[in-house]
């Protein structure tokens, strides 16, 4: 077995290689301020951090999500306290100010998009016989994952096809109930 062309090499920690890539891009002082996710349940504590969530940074501000409004007044109030405590924990002044939004926080802290209203075809009941048919179409696939998007993409053609004949339509059903 062949020797390293350099044994004497410092090999170095992911932590340190990871802090240096972000270094170098400019995002250290970024990623330091994204410590306030980790850190905001033990600087809060259980009762704020039930009401309250970041959502996310501006610059050095860090927007937090809250269920209520009068628990925005609180943290209002409290605002002065909660960054001087934050601050504190991430051990250097990295957050200037909360900027605190009404609506509900959630605990995995993506932004959820809310479900799109339903289009009128897709209100459409098919019949037993419809449905029957569609069955009968898909009955013989044996990939089980293939005869449900089938099965699926059927209904709603029949279903569009319905809306369409009663509207008499040609084109795409509208937004609006039938």
């Amino acid at each position: 077995m062949s020797e390293p062309k350099d044994s004497n090499r410092k090999v170095d920690n992911l932590g340190t290689v990871i802090n240096r890539f972000l270094e170098k891009r400019g995002l250290n002082e970024r990623m330091r301020r994204y410590r306030a996710w980790q850190l905001w349940e033990k600087v809060v504590g259980p009762q704020i951090a039930a009401r309250a969530r970041p959502a996310r940074m501006r610059e050095d501000v860090l927007e937090v999500w809250v269920d209520h409004g009068v628990w925005m007044q609180q943290l209002q109030l409290l605002k002065p306290k909660l960054i001087a405590r934050l601050n504190a924990a991430l051990g250097e002044p990295l957050i200037r100010d909360l900027y605190l939004r009404q609506g509900g926080p959630r605990a995995n802290h993506a932004n959820v998009a809310p479900k799109p209203a339903e289009l009128g075809w897709q209100k459409a009941d098919l019949s037993v016989e419809e449905e029957s048919r569609i069955e009968q179409t898909v009955a013989n696939l044996a990939d089980v994952e293939l005869r449900d998007r089938l099965r699926e993409l059927l209904r709603r053609q029949a279903k569009l096809a319905k809306t369409r004949e009663k509207t008499g339509k040609k084109g795409t059903a509208g937004t609006s109930g039938t």
